[in-house]
């Protein structure tokens, strides 16, 4: 390493949020990142620690969490480059593992952070922001199409069903592998949960239009608004192609239902987002609209999308946003049972909490869960919930009512679309991404269930790498 003792030299700097009286007035990003120098003093941090835990995901608690990146990045090397000033070398590092790392750059939680050395008995290394730094200085420098271009073209193809990151990232490696690569989006537009399930403040949208723009450069060819079993059956995706990629993630909500749930106004949290997201690419970032004015919004969840639905509930107006929980809160420091390189079960405020804070002394609601909706002229206006045990079995004499406009149901997803499964006649999907099916593969959260963007990335990656092993066995 270019200097071992920076951790000792530098403190942890990480890119600072801005203001959130200031952030809550548009919908542009929440971060600012630092500049070169300072960017290159937290790179430094980077030490020789030997053993790099930060690289190799593991899971920990119940398999509740992982810890480490799954993606297998090589973090101390690109750390080491950015150092040093050799940018594009540590790019070519950062993209030897991961196809999009502006993705995981802006919206992964860094389960690397909390496994790095230093964090041990220090705060860890700014890897994720590292990340970010790197990408966007090649993207600025145009070195990324030059990565995404083949040596040399196969006759095979390849169809891949939906375009969040599993299939983002399996198309770039095929097409780094030679192979004519079509993906399919139901959507008006591509990046699946990138697109419209992230809003904009946390993923701007012209970076993932950035990147559809470079793969459609390299030869990636997309077609929107084709849905299987609708625009396109699958028996014509499977003869039209040597190989059929599923990454249709898992984007069947959970819903609760409970008593009054056809009242209108309870929406899907993905649906709230995709509306909101759609709104600001039509009207722009620094237009918010106060379409929520007056109205008190309660989400039910106490996730990232939860998070999600409160800072947009924030910018569109609304008089009161609630935040129901049904587990209860974690505590501020690591459990005894909880050490480090585990990722740390801890509680913490998310952005959209601290802006929902900005107007009301109290958010989140714990061990809370709904049992009724009631309203008038079919609309909801009220919620009744109850504190929950640590069974979350109702506790006798806790009943409370909400007033609520608008509920949002951000409780997670069960799984994947299985008409689509169905329609590629996949009844049984294996550890290696192949299917009953010899020509069909499943990838990303469409495989493994609901998980983080790196994941799907590892996933597309690596179905790419077990089709082109295959398709070049037939060949031979």
């Amino acid at each position: 390493m270019a200097d071992p003792f920076g951790f000792l030299k530098y403190p942890r700097v990480n890119n600072p949020y801005r203001d959130p009286s200031e952030r809550v007035l548009d919908w542009a990003e929440l971060q600012v990142p630092l500049a070169q120098k300072e960017r290159q003093e937290q790179a430094a941090r980077c030490m020789n620690c030997g053993i790099p835990f930060c690289h190799t995901g593991t899971f920990y608690g119940g398999k509740r969490a992982v810890s480490g990146c799954p993606n297998d990045n090589l973090i101390p090397e690109w750390n080491d480059l950015v150092y040093r000033g050799e940018f594009k070398l540590a790019f070519e590092r950062l993209v030897a593992t991961n196809p999009l790392p502006e993705m995981t750059g802006r919206v992964c939680p860094a389960p690397c952070e909390q496994s790095c050395t230093e964090a041990l008995n220090g705060s860890g290394v700014t890897i994720h922001d590292n990340e970010r730094f790197i990408i966007d200085v090649a993207f600025v420098n145009d070195w990324v199409t030059e990565t995404g271009l083949p040596d040399q073209r196969t006759d095979f193809t390849v169809a891949i069903v939906g375009s969040g990151p599993a299939g983002l990232s399996a198309a770039w490696r095929l097409n780094q592998l030679g192979h004519n690569v079509t993906v399919y989006e139901k959507a008006d537009r591509f990046g699946g949960l990138l697109m419209y399930g992230i809003p904009n403040m946390k993923l701007d949208k012209d970076v993932v239009e950035r990147r559809i723009a470079v793969m459609q450069k390299v030869g990636i060819k997309f077609v929107a608004n084709c849905e299987v079993g609708v625009d396109v059956t699958a028996a014509e995706l499977e003869a039209q192609f040597d190989k059929v990629i599923l990454t249709i993630g898992a984007g069947v909500p959970r819903d609760l239902l409970v008593p009054g749930r056809e009242l209108a106004n309870i929406e899907f949290a993905v649906d709230f987002l995709t509306d909101v997201t759609k709104n600001v690419l039509k009207n722009g970032k620094e237009t918010v609209e106060p379409t929520l004015a007056g109205q008190h919004v309660v989400v039910i969840g106490g996730g990232d999308t939860g998070n999600d639905c409160l800072g947009s509930a924030v910018r569109l107006g609304a008089a009161k946003v609630t935040q129901l929980e049904i587990t209860p809160q974690m505590p501020i420091e690591r459990a005894a049972d909880n050490q480090w390189p585990e990722y740390p079960m801890t509680t913490s405020l998310g952005y959209g909490q601290v802006e929902a804070l900005l107007n009301q002394p109290e958010v989140t609601q714990y061990s809370i869960s709904t049992t009724a909706f009631t309203g008038t002229n079919g609309q909801v206006t009220e919620l009744e919930t109850t504190q929950v045990d640590a069974k979350f079995q109702p506790i006798a004499g806790t009943k409370q009512t909400l007033q609520a406009d608008l509920v949002l149901l951000a409780m997670g997803f069960t799984g994947a679309e299985s008409a689509v499964l169905e329609a590629f006649d996949v009844t049984k999907i294996n550890d290696e991404y192949a299917t009953n099916h010899e020509d069909v593969f499943v990838a990303g959260d469409a495989k493994r269930g609901p998980s983080l963007v790196i994941w799907a990335i590892r996933e597309g990656r690596k179905v790419a790498e077990v089709i082109d092993e295959a398709l070049r066995v037939t060949a031979d």
